[in-house]
């Protein structure tokens, strides 16, 4: 016979992507402050006391969302790729696959404490990351507008839902951007 204990510590791993999932959407969409651990725990189909298990506290989980999806892509992505790989991750209409980082960071840009650091580390990783695209001496000023072009885009589809951007073809927008990012990073010498 299996013990509930045995159940819990199988299903730990599930449980806590399902919070990591919900958080994130939940995050996109209302931002911090507009988001519960309630309604975080409700969408995960959880009990909430387990998102306080797992994490600690609502800061910890939006720390966790940020750094899947901003810290891990900087990290595990070749500053070549990592301008393409962020916008089609962020215009995926697949929630599963979609990175909530970019939204959850515009959403939340208001909030104060804890999460301001993170957005703020979030924004200098991949600016060092695309500025070593360029050898211009403003390369750091070129990333960052590339940076701004970005978290723009994310702004207006998700944020505000503009269209035609808001259901713009992803591939349309990526090709559309990477070949006018490049005149911002490309080497001169």
């Amino acid at each position: 016979m299996t013990s509930e204990r045995q159940v819990r510590k199988r299903d730990a791993a599930a449980t806590r992507e399902a919070l990591l999932q919900a958080a994130g959407t939940l995050f996109a969409e209302r931002g911090f402050d507009r988001t519960t651990v309630r309604d975080i725990a409700k969408l995960a189909g959880v009990n909430q006391a387990l998102l306080f298990r797992y994490f600690g506290s609502k800061e910890a989980v939006f720390e966790e969302v940020m750094a899947k999806g901003g810290f891990e892509q900087v990290a595990s992505t070749e500053p070549e790729r990592l301008l393409e790989t962020a916008l089609r991750s962020m215009l995926t209409r697949d929630d599963r696959n979609r990175d909530h980082s970019i939204a959850a960071y515009l959403r939340s840009s208001g909030s104060t404490g804890t999460n301001g650091e993170i957005r703020r580390q979030v924004g200098e990783e991949y600016a060092r990351a695309l500025a070593t695209l360029s050898d211009a001496e403003d390369a750091d000023l070129r990333a960052d507008l590339v940076l701004a072009w970005l978290l723009g885009i994310g702004l207006v589809r998700d944020v505000s839902g503009k269209e035609p951007l808001a259901s713009a073809d992803a591939d349309r927008v990526v090709e559309l951007v990477l070949g006018a990012a490049r005149s911002l990073l490309e080497r001169t010498g």
